[in-house]
């Protein structure tokens, strides 16, 4: 029903309904509202179920279809090792762990060079974790993934990290020193994975047992390790913690190179 208003004798307007225009702007605001809580529930539900695959143990069967696949190319069918590979006989749970967990193993198609590098593991945690074992308990023997207690001491780390591993890895864990079979750098190293490095000896390293190194001894040096990934540079600029060698260019270029265009634009004008 349409309203009239008279404005004078002569004229009168008529005015039409005027049409509900909050109804499509609370339509909009419930859209905008409702799009991120939407989508910060995918995110969520797709987590959970990502947490509640990693989470779920595989069966002994999957770990042994996964070494066919993936492992016995290589290493053979009961680990005994073949032309293409070396055997896992006595190696333990700690070696398989640490090639494996540090995506080193099994060895990608373009790998060609004498060196095996880092990278993404291929496997959940928990399909390595059962990968570890059935091949430890196909092969048997060999030290197990070894328990690292936390509150090491990094000083006391820092003395034995120099002394046995800073000639390879050189003093910030940065790698290096060996021709074609570089040492890696440790940054990116778990605490689980220093400590079956040290007692596995991976590639061109050497081990480290119990009577080398003690379980709080491994501990402290895996908190020293640890501190370099993180240092606290009381110094100043850490210049990349390349080293003195770093420290001195950057003493002989800025310094004594400010001093010399200096002199030279005093000797210009006197």
């Amino acid at each position: 029903m349409s309203r009239r208003e008279s404005l004078d004798p002569g004229w009168e307007v008529r005015v039409r309904p005027s049409a509900d225009r909050t109804a499509p702007r609370t339509v909009s605001y419930a859209i905008v509202l409702a799009t991120p809580l939407l989508i910060g529930a995918i995110v969520f539900l797709s987590a959970r179920g990502t947490d509640a695959r990693e989470q779920a143990t595989p069966s002994a069967e999957r770990a042994r279809t996964i070494f066919l696949a993936d492992c016995a190319v290589c290493h053979g069918s009961r680990g005994s090792g073949t032309a293409n590979g070396p055997s896992l006989q006595g190696v333990g749970a700690a070696a398989i762990d640490y090639w494996v967990s540090t995506g080193r193993m099994p060895l990608p198609q373009n790998h060609h060079g004498t060196r095996i590098d880092r990278h993404k593991p291929k496997y959940s945690r928990a399909e390595i974790n059962a990968l570890v074992a059935y091949v430890a308990q196909l092969t048997g023997g060999g030290p197990a993934i070894p328990h690292v207690a936390p509150g090491g001491d990094p000083g006391a780390g820092g003395v034995l990290y120099r002394l046995n591993c800073a000639a390879c890895h050189s003093w910030a864990g940065t790698g290096g020193a060996l021709e074609d079979r570089e040492a890696p750098n440790l940054f990116a190293a778990t605490p689980t994975q220093i400590a079956e490095a040290v007692r596995t000896g991976p590639d061109a390293m050497p081990s480290f047992g119990e009577a080398a190194i003690s379980r709080r001894q491994l501990s402290d040096v895996v908190a020293y390790i640890q501190r370099l990934d993180h240092p606290n540079d009381r110094g100043g600029a850490a210049l990349g913690h390349a080293g003195p060698l770093a420290e001195g260019a950057v003493a002989i270029v800025l310094g004594l190179g400010a001093l010399l265009i200096a002199t030279r634009l005093i000797g210009t004008r006197t």
